[in-house]
């Protein structure tokens, strides 16, 4: 057979850029794929990550018993109204802690102990109490439920977050006697040894790590401990406890002196734990409390009531504004260099970083006009400003997807401009202007740097009922609990962060459902 005719469009030459340009269209392809993959993984490590961290801040410990209300310590002086009720806080707190002190019938009675007593529960976390009964006094010598958090060293502890602990098992067949001291105590057991095996594994530290023994209730800490003995001190219960029972047991690996819980509150924690008392209840208050010092005890309410007050006035500013000034843009501006120049400042003030529009607010709304400071009114007036230019844009851009036929075809039927665009063009535009007014509206909601400059940084105790109320925001609450120092604010602030993504993908689905609505394709 006859080789192929050669001709410039099959000569060696063209073959060749021809491979070269399928091996490239070929690259294109895969650099697209490894860009987009790797898109999808941060995004979804970066959820991961949060999702892991905020998963211990949804749940949180509490007490849980009944108590009776006794009138000599809430009302000491006979007056019962409701604000004296209210501001006793040390009595209905002394009811609570005597009420778990008393659990624990061999603890020996002195302020010391009372005082590294008192750490389990803050003093604050009975407010709620206080309040309940500060509404209803006939409460008062009734026996009624309570239901307190723990501190946060408690809660962390009890969720094996902080210290780090190692739990281990000894199971049957301890066997506990008396030392040469009067009240010293040796425990010996087999197991003991690969106890000793895993605190040498942990190194040396500036201290030794605690070792504590568990038999139901009963808490323990065992000392010297040497192949398979070792000396055994009761924290909690008594020795009846341990005998014939299954033991097992942490090993705390920080030192007692390097932490702010020591052995003896961990022993009454697990305790309580042990008896039903301190249980591990969803964490509702996030939603339903305000800011705190105590994290324990902080929510995110005041926040997100303030976020929310704050997109109503950005809303109310910004869309209407931004809509109607694009419509005179785009369809009933003259052509000439003034709306030019309006149109460059306008792309330009996308561009400017939004702390210069937090600047702006502080001086002239607090400054100028002398508005209330921390207030979601100054907070939505600023961020108007600051996604005006973005709405303005995205309007100009659906005004310009709808056809030209449709303007030409509502003026060749008489309708005057104003009905053109207001009953034909405006309605078809609708959609997009939608889309790039709540997209808008999503990029405010995560910005902090102008509230933090406007002041909505304070710290709120009450949920805010107007615009004019003092409030925060949930960027500015995540920002505060971040840089707070307690490691339960870790935790805390993931949640927070969690809750102020469902809020943004929740007005994406809004964008979507509303775009499939209105839409329509040409």
């Amino acid at each position: 057979m006859s080789s192929p005719v050669e001709t410039p469009l099959r000569s060696e030459k063209a073959l060749k850029h021809l491979r070269r340009r399928r091996a490239a269209d070929t690259r294109f392809r895969v650099y697209g794929l490894v860009a987009l993959g790797f898109a999808l993984f941060s995004l979804v490590f970066l959820i991961c990550a949060i999702a892991w961290k905020a998963s211990s801040a949804v749940t949180y410990h509490v007490v849980k018993t009944d108590i009776v209300l006794e009138a000599d310590r809430i009302v000491p002086d006979g007056n019962a109204s409701p604000e004296e009720i209210t501001r006793n806080i040390e009595g209905f707190y002394t009811l609570v802690r005597d009420d778990l002190f008393a659990e624990f019938a061999n603890l020996e009675d002195t302020p010391a102990v009372r005082k590294d007593f008192s750490a389990l529960i803050d003093r604050l976390a009975v407010l709620p109490l206080a309040r309940r009964v500060a509404k209803n006094p006939t409460l008062i010598d009734q026996t009624v439920s309570i239901q307190v958090p723990v501190s946060d060293d408690v809660d962390l502890f009890l969720k094996r977050s902080s210290p780090r602990s190692i739990p281990f098992r000894l199971g049957e067949g301890a066997q506990i006697s008396l030392g040469q001291g009067t009240d010293e105590m040796v425990l010996r057991h087999p197991a003991l040894e690969s106890v000793l095996s895993s605190l040498t594994a942990l190194g040396s530290q500036q201290g030794a790590p605690s070792v504590l023994v568990i038999a139901d209730s009963a808490v323990a800490r065992l000392t010297d401990l040497q192949d398979q003995t070792a000396g055994f001190e009761i924290l909690a219960g008594d020795l009846a406890d341990f005998q014939g029972k299954p033991l097992k047991g942490l090993i705390v690996a920080v030192p007692e002196s390097n932490r702010t819980i020591s052995d003896l509150q961990i022993a009454w924690a697990l305790a309580l734990k042990s008896e039903g008392i301190i249980r591990r209840v969803p964490h509702t208050s996030l939603l339903t409390s305000t800011d705190s010092t105590y994290p324990e005890l902080a929510g995110s309410l005041a926040a997100i009531v303030g976020s929310l007050l704050t997109m109503l006035v950005t809303g109310m500013v910004a869309i209407p504004m931004g809509i109607f000034a694009a419509i005179f843009l785009e369809e009933f501006a003259p052509k000439n260099r003034l709306t030019q120049l309006i149109e460059v400042n306008i792309n330009n003030l996308a561009a400017v970083p939004s702390i210069v529009f937090g600047l702006l607010g502080a001086t002239l709304l607090l400054g100028t006009f002398g508005l209330p400071r921390s207030a979601p009114l100054v907070g939505g007036l600023v961020l108007a400003l600051l996604i005006l230019p973005v709405v303005i844009i995205a309007a100009r851009a659906a005004l310009r997807a709808v056809p030209p036929s449709i303007r030409s075809g509502a003026l060749a039927v008489g309708a005057s401009r104003m009905q053109a665009v207001f009953h034909h063009v405006l309605p078809l535009a609708f959609p997009g202007m939608l889309t790039g007014a709540i997209l808008g509206m999503a990029r405010a909601l995560g910005e902090t740097a102008p509230l933090l400059l406007i002041g909505m940084v304070a710290f709120v105790a009450e949920v805010p009922s107007s615009t004019t109320d003092e409030a925060t925001a949930l960027p500015v609450l995540i920002y505060s609990w971040a840089s707070n120092a307690e490691r339960a604010w870790e935790p805390m602030t993931a949640a927070v962060i969690v809750i102020l993504l469902a809020l943004l993908v929740t007005m994406n689905v809004i964008v979507v459902m509303l775009r499939r609505k209105f839409e329509r394709r040409w």
